[in-house]
């Protein structure tokens, strides 16, 4: 059953003007006024972990725990890969040596024998700290030195008679990430945690239920308070499963209930341009001009935005596509029936570069069609750009192609009705909403990415867009090749890389630095020159030479040069990671591959296997490798399937790097991860579409907890789903 649409205004009625009641509540209290934070500390707060208020506080989590309720004694320690909690007096303290090598030893002693402790820092402060007829306890993870085991840097708690007498109690304690600015002031984890239960004691009368009860017992959860508790001071192991259960299924279900009242108020609202007609422009493209038959992909996705495009509502459609799937040409032809129906198009780039490829592209595709294209960038001259900004006013330019340029307030369409935006993560969400406002009912909007997402990102980040997807290369496209080398075998490299260029084939080579680094025994452009103009001389050979240090016009030249077929190589950074597409080059070297991250290799791999022939990606490495580099060369050679690859880099990398997700503000989760919670993130998906299908104003008396929750977090969020 689909989700029922809303309205905007009655969306906003039920959703942000319900009351909220209760005072002010005590977790936005400025952490400046928790007791033994202060003004300094509370700025360190800020600038390091962005923890401005109480609640910011109490969610920052724990990230590990260490176990104290087991006292080991001296004689226990048979390893340095665990942590020990041992119980004895401390004698034998002296300082040894000078300057930078002074430190102090230590011995610990208990009755089965004697440990050394040691400190290289505080020296002042430790050596006054530890009386030789009390008793302490000492946690840390032991180091072995000229074979005997030593602590570094231990914890160290005096023993009181509470604790003597209950020594092996519950001591879970969780370890919080810090800093060294925070450590320094007195906030390592210990000090964090100080804080911590502070704060617990004032607010948790505060942590009322946010689910309701039917959910809480269906899915046999501990309750939010107990949760927030347990997550910092657990009573018990088994505590700390339950409260992580219970407060990522939360996040994600109210996360998952964000994006489906956004796609909900999306579908519901005033009605946008109805394209109605398929006219002479679109028939005339298919008929005569169409480069090669659609494939079964192309053909889905179309017919997909066509009922989008005709129903009288926004269309917010992400496409997804493998490098060289043709997903620019399904963009033109719904460009095309934009054009038949009265409308102009635009399609936005991050790069220059890549905004000059889609515009060739597209020229290239429609040759002689009375259909004006236009190119509008940082670089576009003074008096073409006025002649563009007439144009659009005057409706002669049917399709502007362009950057950031194209949103700037200068620049006015007649009547703009979609806009494509590729690779949209480089845009920020303020400057694809200028688009928006192009015309007085927004435009449709067509999302491209040749960045394969995970299933469980496009749940995330995605949500609240419908997704098309092409998963199948035009025919005439083999399968790109990909071998990995190690160094030792260079030569054979170079003699395949002059058999291609034999045979008139071109050859990219791409480098990870500019410059050598002292840090990194990396091979570098600079270097890689040198050898490529040995290995292959001038007059037989031509080079090109692209990085990030060239100045537009160098950079533009040298590409044009490999583009027209006069040079044979092409030596580059990852500058041609997107925006080049040569037919003619059938080879990608990559060197120190090992360096690069899986979606990048992945991207660069997509350069060649443009044309018909037979391509080659060469992976290139030194031959000590990380087990992780390892691994994800063999899976560049295993598979050409950027969505698995996606997938596996995921759970190598984690969503931190992914490109461009930083910028989603979507993936700040407190204690989610989307590389290990897959089958939660899915879970907890069909969960909400389960209960708006039911209840899609949340106006059951059961729901009232989900809709207070919800106004909280949409707050200020109500035109997002407008500009996704």
């Amino acid at each position: 059953m689909p989700l029922v649409t809303l309205s905007l205004r009655h969306f906003r009625n039920f959703m942000f003007f319900l009351p909220l009641s209760g005072m002010h509540n005590i977790l936005d209290t400025p952490i400046t006024y928790l007791k033994g934070v202060g003004p300094h500390r509370a700025e360190l707060f800020l600038k390091e972990f962005q923890i401005r208020t109480y609640g910011d506080l109490l969610y920052h989590f724990p990230f590990r725990y260490v176990d104290k309720s087991k006292v080991y004694k001296v004689k226990d320690i048979t390893t340095d890969s665990t942590y020990f909690l041992l119980k004895g007096k401390i004698s034998n303290m002296e300082v040894i040596g000078e300057k930078r090598a002074k430190h102090i030893s230590a011995l610990l002693t208990d009755d089965s024998g004697s440990i050394e402790l040691l400190w290289f820092r505080g020296l002042q402060w430790i050596k006054n700290q530890f009386s030789p007829n009390k008793e302490y306890l000492i946690f840390g993870k032991p180091s072995i030195f000229q074979n005997r085991f030593n602590f570094v840097h231990p914890e160290v708690e005096e023993v009181t008679p509470e604790q003597n007498n209950d020594l092996v109690g519950n001591r879970l304690e969780g370890i919080y990430s810090t800093t060294d600015k925070l450590k320094n002031a007195g906030l390592g984890s210990k000090g964090i945690a100080k804080l911590m239960r502070v704060l617990i004691n004032i607010t948790n009368q505060e942590f009322s239920e946010n689910l309701p009860d039917y959910l809480v017992k269906k899915h046999h959860l501990i309750s939010h308070k107990e949760a927030l508790i347990n997550i910092h001071f657990p009573e018990k192991p088994e505590m700390i499963d339950k409260a992580v259960r219970r407060l990522k299924f939360e996040e994600l279900l109210f996360l998952q209930f964000e994006l489906l009242l956004q796609k909900i108020v999306t579908a519901g609202k005033i009605p946008g341009h109805v394209f109605e007609k398929v006219g002479d422009s679109f028939n005339t493209f298919f008929n005569e001009y169409l480069p090669f038959e659609l494939t079964g992909a192309q053909k889905k996705v179309i017919r997909e935005i066509r009922a989008d495009i005709k129903s009288g509502k926004q269309m917010n459609r992400l496409l997804q596509g493998d490098v060289g799937s043709g997903k620019t040409l399904v963009a033109l032809m719904n460009m095309l029936i934009a054009i038949d129906n009265g409308f102009q198009a635009a399609m936005m780039a991050p790069t220059e570069i890549l905004a000059n490829q889609h515009y060739n592209t597209l020229k290239n595709f429609l040759k002689d069609m009375p259909v004006k294209v236009e190119l509008l960038t940082g670089s576009t001259k003074t008096k073409q750009r006025k002649e563009i900004h007439n144009g659009l006013e005057e409706h002669t330019v049917n399709i502007l192609v362009g950057t950031h340029a194209l949103i700037e307030d200068t620049v006015n369409f007649d009547n703009l009705g979609l806009v494509v935006i590729d690779e949209q993560h480089r845009f920020g969400v303020a400057q694809r909403a200028k688009l928006w406002k192009k015309n007085t009912i927004p435009p449709h909007v067509l999302v491209m990415t040749a960045t394969p997402i995970p299933r469980t990102l496009a749940m995330t980040l995605y949500g609240n867009l419908d997704v098309s997807i092409i998963d199948e290369l035009p025919p005439g496209r083999k399968p790109i090749k990909t071998v990995h080398y190690f160094d030792s075998k260079r030569l054979r490299v170079i003699g395949f890389m002059r058999e291609q260029i034999k045979q008139g084939r071109q050859i990219y080579v791409v480098y990870p630095l500019i410059k050598e680094s002292e840090k990194l025994d990396l091979k570098n452009l600079e270097d890689g020159i040198e050898n490529m103009r040995r290995d292959f001389p001038l007059p037989d050979y031509q080079i090109s030479v692209v990085h990030g240090q060239l100045s537009s016009e160098d950079k533009e030249f040298e590409m044009k040069r490999f583009i027209e077929g006069k040079t044979d190589i092409m030596i580059s950074t990852t500058v041609i990671e997107v925006g080049v597409d040569v037919p003619n080059a059938s080879v990608m070297v990559i060197e120190n591959a090992e360096r690069f991250g899986l979606s990048q290799l992945h991207q660069l791999r997509g350069r060649v296997g443009r044309g018909s022939d037979q391509s080659w990606c060469i992976l290139m490495s030194g031959n000590k490798l990380s087990n992780e580099g390892r691994k994800r060369l063999e899976i560049m050679v295993d598979t050409n399937d950027g969505f698995r690859i996606a997938e596996e880099d995921l759970k190598l990398r984690g969503p931190g790097d992914l490109q461009g997700t930083q910028q989603s503000g979507m993936l700040d989760f407190h204690i989610a991860n989307l590389a290990k919670d897959g089958d939660l993130i899915a879970f907890t998906r069909q969960i909400a579409i389960s209960v708006l299908e039911e209840d899609p104003r949340l106006q059951k008396e059961e729901n009232r907890l989900l809709l207070h929750e919800m106004r909280l977090r949409l707050k200020g969020k109500t035109d997002w789903a407008r500009i996704s």
